[in-house]
């Protein structure tokens, strides 16, 4: 059971949340098509699952300076940053731990095999054409590490035609971005390249003189990126695709001497694929590629190289039956690592088959997924998940769901040298939830309200733990339960729109009840924009409830609340000048302890596309 206060503050929430969109009259004319939440494209509106979409309009309007900043206005998702834009970034959906959220690149997995996560902070915006957050266990559709859920990035795409766009901008902290790239081709070629730059001299990361880590010096960085995609229509509906992604980041850090450290993280992404229509009701996709996370810590000690590859290779066939769709995939992942000091094992390959069918019956739609993966480390894992919906009316409906994650140890925990443990086992989950979806007007978006109730079971925790005797090592020996609800939604109202999402939630250990480091039991963000013909004007507020930046909650994070500030002049057809100021009244935070936030800040440029 909730506790009382999350259902009272929920019932509260839903209320709000009901009448501001109730207010709303001109939605958005289109209902976008979504690949993450089943892996075959399905209408927004039609989906079990819990998925949000952040389109290329979304990214360029909200201003933000990176990948982390820009999913911490969605529900279910909070984020942590060991210092400003640039430094190490997590994101914790849905209370889940940063490396149980599954990271992806055009679906290539990118993440290091020693932390586990993905380098958020190494995923520049300007790279990204759209991005997919899937809510929930997805460990029957991806495989291992999908507790959380997923959070998809698809960089930029060719099309027919001709198009160029560039970006500039300066701000606070001597902060330069600058971006440009090219798209185009005909019927049967098409083609996109995007190159970025973003630096930063940066400010004092961490705060607090008694750290032992503490440096008062600025901490910067910069990052710079490419990518580049490539299709040829060789046939009617027979395609090949090649795709490339590179960004490298040099960010500074405190190390508590006078050294200049800092961390590089180059993170690599190429993938090649065959999509071809086999016969009517039955097509097919061959694909090949390789994601790999590059860092190198540079600190007066010396340099501390770590590089994971993770080689990745499949066949995914979609099938139309009388009744719904089948989709099947085969694929083969092959994970290795090169590290100083050098682990006793440097890899291990899984290989996995995974069905997926789907179905819309009257007012009943059902989704269910099954997944076999086995392991040359860890052996075999079987995941799976069963969700449905109904359609009550035109305007409402009602979703359940429930399924199995898994997630694997890492290479760190395995095999690090004097501090792993070779016997770990994979963390486990069972998760149920249940939502209540209002569109009032189908097939358009833009005007809706949703709320989501969830409980994640996560098992064999694993906890690094120190014996009477100061030998330290990881264990499987914690639990904990992720629960909680979310409420979303957008309204627009002429020329005014409304953005919300409020989150209460409780995870916690299962075993001492105590908070999860850094997550908090309210968080939420409101933004309204208002437009005044070439004008745009955004406000957004962004809150959360007190967290804790240790296991024993003993070290307090205060609430705080935010207030940012976008606008936008459309100057001509193709150019739009804009500033953005985040943490306007300057207030003071922390989502790490002694790790500063950079106070209020401002950011502007101009963008354009022909």
């Amino acid at each position: 059971m909730l506790p009382p206060f999350v259902v009272r503050a929920a019932a509260l929430a839903v209320a709000t949340l009901f009448v501001a969109v109730a207010s709303a009259q001109t939605p958005r004319p289109l209902a976008p098509i979504v690949v993450t939440a089943s892996r075959a494209p399905q209408s927004l509106l039609d989906l079990v699952a819990d998925v949000t979409l952040i389109d290329a309009q979304d990214i360029a309007q909200s201003g933000a300076h990176d990948l982390a900043a820009l999913l911490s206005r969605e529900p279910g998702v909070e984020i942590v940053r060991n210092g400003g834009p640039g430094a190490t970034s997590g994101v914790f959906l849905r209370g889940a731990n940063a490396a149980q959220t599954l990271v992806l690149i055009d679906g290539m997995r990118v993440a290091s095999a020693s932390s586990g996560a993905t380098a958020l902070e190494a995923i520049p915006l300007e790279q990204i054409d759209h991005i997919e957050i899937l809510r929930g266990p997805a460990t029957s559709l991806y495989g291992a590490d999908a507790i959380g859920g997923v959070i998809q990035v698809f960089t930029r795409q060719g099309a027919k035609g001709f198009t160029a766009n560039g970006s500039l901008g300066y701000g606070t902290h001597d902060t330069f971005a600058a971006s440009a790239g090219v798209s185009g081709g005909s019927d049967t070629l098409r083609g996109a390249v995007e190159i970025a730059d973003r630096r930063s001299a940066g400010f004092n990361a961490i705060v607090n003189p008694a750290n032992f880590s503490y440096d008062p010096d600025r901490d910067g960085y910069r990052d710079a990126s490419v990518s580049a995609q490539g299709a040829f229509d060789y046939a009617p509906q027979q395609k090949l695709s090649l795709q490339y992604f590179k960004s490298r980041l040099d960010n500074q850090f405190d190390a508590g001497d006078a050294f200049d450290d800092r961390t590089i993280t180059t993170v690599t992404m190429w993938q090649a694929s065959s999509s071809n229509r086999l016969r009517d009701g039955i097509d097919s996709r061959v694909y090949a590629g390789d994601g790999s996370d590059r860092s190198l810590s540079r600190t007066g000690l010396g340099d501390f190289p770590f590089v994971t590859h993770q080689r990745q290779y499949g066949w995914q066939a979609d099938f139309a039956l009388p009744v719904g769709s089948l989709t099947t995939a085969f694929e083969r992942r092959e994970e290795r690592v090169e590290s100083e000091p050098a682990f006793a094992v440097t890899s291990r390959g899984t290989d996995s088959v995974t069905g997926v069918y789907r179905a819309v019956v009257g007012a009943n739609a059902v989704q269910a997924n099954l997944r076999y993966d086995d392991s040359s480390q860890f052996g075999a894992k079987t995941t799976g998940a069963l969700a449905w919906g109904y359609r009550i009316t035109p305007a409402w409906r009602v979703t359940a769901s429930a399924g199995t994650a898994f997630r694997a140890p890492t290479f760190n925990d395995l095999y690090y040298p004097g501090f792993s443990n070779p016997d770990l086992r994979p963390e486990t989950s069972r998760n149920v939830e249940a939502g209540v979806h209002w569109t009032p007007r189908a097939g358009e978006v833009g005007w809706q309200a949703h709320v989501v109730a969830f409980r994640n079971r996560v098992s064999d925790l694993i906890v690094f733990q120190c014996d009477a005797n100061f030998v330290c090592a990881p264990a499987n020996v914690a639990d904990a339960t992720l629960r909680g609800i979310e409420l979303y939604g957008d309204a627009t109202w002429r020329d005014t729109s409304v953005h919300a999402s409020f989150d209460v939630q409780s995870p916690t250990d299962a075993d001492t009840g105590h908070l999860l480091p850094r997550r908090a039991r309210r968080h939420g963000t409101v933004s309204i924009t208002q437009a005044f013909g070439a004008w745009r004007l955004t406000g957004e507020a962004v809150a959360s409830s007190e967290r804790f930046d240790d296991a024993e909650n003993t070290r307090r994070l205060g609430g705080y609340g935010l207030v940012n500030l976008v606008v936008e002049w459309t100057a001509s057809p193709t150019t739009t000048l804009f500033a953005r100021a985040d943490n306007v009244f300057d207030r003071h935070y922390e989502l790490a302890a002694d790790f500063a936030t950079g106070g209020a800040r401002v950011f502007g440029g101009v963008r354009w596309k022909l």
